[in-house]
Formats: structure tokens, sequence, C-alpha cells
């Protein structure tokens, strides 16, 4: 396995033409997998969330992702307890989604409820400014311009930098720029599942960052016996750093968030920052058939 460490990691910056950029290294830290069973209620062991946390910063993440609705309330409560009070780091969240429980997501994107997110959310990560605040989900039952007229409200108002969404189209991001400024889009993407390529292609194109969840992909796709196997042996890494090295090199606008509860994992991950795929490797990724 490749030595763990954002050494060799490159950086992304948030807003680069804008007069307040944001630069981070490219492989961050995704905060959902420190709660408990389907991202519901407080880890099975606190102790060690807060350990994953320290560790990942230990190796060099500078950028955390995290929501208000992991727990709920619960990952951002760990950040604070773990990382406060943030020196050098980039903590962003998202607000938008309610939940009902474990495994249960509701949208809800009324003006007064995002406005709430976005306070409570500052209050529990002891904030003054949320650096980086993503909307979870559009809701469709209200319309864009409240969704983003109270964002660019608070935006305005000094409680958000930047503004970011999650899950949408190239439509739909168009229409929320229209709105406001958005700096970063979070979307489902990994080596086996590439929906969301056309979003990627504009996103690269324009600059703005592309925040992957569930990078790894399935446990299949990152297997020992796996579709990327052949690749970690001649690359001396394993099969998840493969599937991280890939994203890395995909796109310079990629920011994978790989998340974990486990200290060996956190480590592993981030040793993929130094993994450099040949373009044979590349090549055979390129070609996988979608599994998911």
């Amino acid at each position: 396995m490749t030595t763990p460490g954002l050494e060799q990691s490159q950086t992304y910056t948030f807003a680069a033409s804008s007069a307040d950029p944001m630069t981070v290294r490219r492989l961050g830290f995704g905060a959902m997998r420190i709660t408990g069973p389907g991202i519901w209620g407080d880890p099975a062991d606190r102790g060690t969330a807060i350990e994953v946390l320290r560790r990942a910063v230990e190796l060099g993440v500078d950028f955390i992702d995290t929501a208000d609705s992991y727990g709920p309330e619960v990952s951002e409560d760990l950040i604070r307890e773990a990382l406060y009070p943030y020196e050098g780091l980039l903590i962003a969240t998202k607000g938008g989604l309610t939940r009902q429980g474990p495994d249960q997501w509701g949208p809800v994107g009324r003006p007064e409820y995002l406005r709430q997110c976005v306070h409570m959310s500052l209050r529990r990560l002891g904030l003054e400014r949320i650096d980086l605040w993503q909307l979870h989900r559009i809701d469709s039952l209200v319309s864009l311009e409240d969704q983003f007229g109270v964002i660019k409200d608070m935006q305005a108002e000094g409680l958000i930098r930047h503004v970011g969404i999650s899950e949408v189209t190239v439509a739909e991001l168009v229409a929320s720029q229209a709105l406001v400024d958005i700096v970063s889009v979070q979307n489902l993407y990994n080596a086996g599942n590439r929906a969301s390529e056309a979003l990627l292609e504009h996103c690269t194109a324009n600059d703005i960052g592309f925040i992957p969840w569930f990078p790894l992909g399935n446990r299949a796709l990152v297997a020992e016996d796996g579709p990327l196997a052949a690749i970690a042996v001649r690359h001396d890494c394993t099969p998840a750093q493969v599937a991280l090295a890939w994203l890395l090199q995909h796109s310079p606008v990629m920011l994978p968030i790989p998340g974990t509860g486990s200290v060996a994992h956190a480590e592993e991950n981030c040793g993929a920052s130094g993994v450099t795929l040949d373009a044979e490797a590349i090549a055979e990724l390129n070609a996988l058939t979608p599994t998911e």
C-alpha cells in the first residue's frame, strides 16, 4: 500500500477568479461515515470518530465536507470537538435535507428552513461564517428564486462565504448560476458510475469544483479481487487507491472526499495522492463498464 500522506497532492482553488478565493488540497475527507448506521445517531465509538478526523488532518487533509443532516447534527458536532478552531482547514457543510430515520432523507427548500439550517450549522461548528455552504438538494416544491434568493441574502449578510450545490443536472446548475455564484457541485460519481460525466465536463470547462460523493463506488469495485485489482498490483497500491487516483487524474477540478470511520482506511485513502496511474491503467479504467 502506498504510504499515507498528501504531500504530493495537487491543490484546487474555489472561486479562483473572485476577490475571495479558497485553495485546498484536492483529496479531502467526507464526514458522513463517522455517524451511526444509516447515517443516523452517534457512532459506535465516539473516540474513534474523533481520532479519524484528527488523523486525516495530520496526513494533510485540509478540506472537510459534512452536512447538518449527517446524524443529524452528529457529524458537525464531532468535527467541532475534534478540529476546532480549524486552523488552515476549510469546513464545508450542507443544508436542505431533513431526516425521518436511518437512511431516510427528504428535501425542504423553504427559505425560512434554509436560513435555520445555516444558523444552526454556524452554532454547532462554532463559526461566524461558513466558507462553503452547499444546498444539499433542490426542492422541486419551492421555486429556485426563493431557494437561491435566501442563500444569496445570507451570503450578502456574511453568513456564507461561497455557495455550492448537490445532485444537479447541467441545466439545473446553469439555472442556479443565474441566481447566485456557484463555486462547486457535489454529485454521485466514481469509476463505476459516470452518470454525471456531462456535468463534470461542464464543471471542468468552467472551473467549477466537482466533489464526487461515493468516490470509491460499491464494494465490488474496490475489492481485492475486483476489476481494479490487477492495476493495483502493477502500481504497488490498493484498489481503493487506484479508484481515487483515477478521479484525481480524470479532471483538474475533481475533489474526491472519501469517508470512513476507520483510521486505517483514512490512511489508505490519503495514500492515493501518491499514486500516479500510467496510460495503460487510465485506458483500462476509462473502458470500465458502469456497474451501478
